[in-house]
């Protein structure tokens, strides 16, 4: 009676412990892929946030400086080019302001008349023109506004292009580096006619 009782006490421990790891392997099975999913789709890093931080304002300077051009520009190709760059960089601000936000990081606060010798962070940013290149830039029209114009947004595209072209080898998030390689492939095209105007002039 002994044998036969121990006998069955030990089966059922074999069953009991059987279902328990089942359903261990099943539970982790389950959670596993909805895991690496959420990971993968919204994988994001450092170089992502910055990216994202530095480039807001640097494109948020490039529109007051398109914006400038109606009124003072006497050239229909700088008035046409400095539309474009209005056209191309708001919607980015706005869906790198999105990223920011989901990923819960500082979004970087509009700046009026952008004057970014007192921000932080500001100093040194490829390309960004200080508060005193936009005060001789907003003095100036006719022939002298093109030539500076397009002379400042050559040098500001050229750190846009620097700053993408880093987010492109280093960053994690698709829609990041997507963006920055067109970035790089517009504003080079840019460059070039930019360069191109100031020949002819």
């Amino acid at each position: 009676m002994r044998t036969t009782r121990f006998a069955a006490l030990t089966v059922s421990a074999v069953f009991a412990l059987a279902a328990c790891g089942g359903g261990d392997d099943s539970g982790s099975a389950a959670s596993s892929p909805s895991v690496s999913a959420e990971t993968s789709a919204d994988a994001h890093n450092a170089q992502d946030v910055s990216f994202a931080q530095g480039m807001i304002p640097h494109h948020q300077q490039a529109i007051e400086m398109a914006e400038l051009a109606d009124g003072r520009a006497a050239s229909t190709q700088v008035k046409d080019l400095a539309a474009r760059v209005e056209k191309a960089q708001g919607p980015e601000i706005s869906t790198m302001t999105g990223w920011l936000k989901s990923w819960d990081e500082k979004v970087p606060e509009s700046m009026p008349g952008m004057d970014h010798s007192g921000m932080d962070g500001m100093d040194g940013m490829a390309g960004m023109m200080d508060s005193a290149d936009m005060g001789k830039l907003k003095k100036a029209s006719g022939k002298d506004f093109d030539s500076m114009f397009l002379t400042m947004m050559v040098e500001h595209h050229e750190g846009a292009v620097e700053m993408a072209t880093t987010e492109k080898a280093k960053g994690e998030y698709k829609a990041a580096t997507a963006m920055a390689g067109d970035i790089v492939t517009a504003q080079n095209a840019e460059i070039s006619e930019m360069k191109k105007l100031l020949g002819e002039s």
